[in-house]
């Protein structure tokens, strides 16, 4: 069977649904990814908030395949390219912005406090 995502909010009840449909509960599916049960019941809770990779491992355990489709009504179509021997106007050259026209890179922060300064638990890693 196959289920379409289009919105961040069908990732739980769709992973719910996996963990269920296997039998599994909250506290084999972190034992196997090797977490503690909180930290699973966080990721299932808002899968949205998950990076990929942690999302990729928890499918995997559950024998899950991801499939990246192009949607039948948003598929790219081939930009035409320019006829041959047209030159590109100056004022649309990327290599001849102005400096106010290029983007500008962000700050650099400084690096917050580790867990052992806060007194804090370190979140785990996995």
């Amino acid at each position: 069977m196959h289920y379409s995502i289009q919105t961040l909010s069908q990732l739980r009840p769709i992973l719910q649904g996996f963990r269920k449909s296997r039998g599994l509960t909250q506290a084999n599916m972190a034992a196997y990814l090797g977490v503690r049960q909180q930290t699973y019941a966080e990721l299932e809770a808002n899968p949205a908030a998950a990076s990929v990779e942690r999302l990729f491992k928890a499918l995997r355990v559950l024998g899950v395949e991801m499939v990246l489709s192009p949607a039948p009504d948003t598929a790219m179509q081939p930009e035409p390219e320019p006829p041959s021997g047209s030159v590109t106007p100056p004022e649309k050259d990327p290599r001849r912005a102005t400096q106010e026209e290029q983007p500008k890179m962000p700050a650099k922060r400084k690096a917050s406090r580790t867990a052992l300064e806060t007194g804090q638990p370190k979140r785990e890693d996995w």
